[in-house]
């Protein structure tokens, strides 16, 4: 079975998406996650599947959401 360089860019967004999965630290998952979801994005805009990419575009956005919120009140605590 010969891959793909874009198939090979598919397996790597689902490792990092489950791999995120396992992640105990909240900081640790969001960042893995949000890395598959780049990954994931421009894979699917590789093979055209806009789903995919309308998706992972909003899941990044919801990790960034949350990243930013967690390092605002990390940093309004240690005041």
């Amino acid at each position: 079975m010969d891959l793909t360089t874009i198939e090979i860019m598919g397996y790597a967004a689902s490792i990092m998406v489950a791999l995120s999965l396992t992640m105990k630290d909240i900081v640790k998952l969001r960042i893995i996650n949000f890395i598959g979801c780049i990954i994931f994005c421009i894979y699917g805009s590789l093979i055209g599947a806009w789903p995919v990419v309308a998706t992972n575009v909003f899941i990044s956005i919801v990790n960034v959401y949350y990243l930013y919120k967690m390092r605002k009140s990390s940093s309004t605590e240690s005041v």
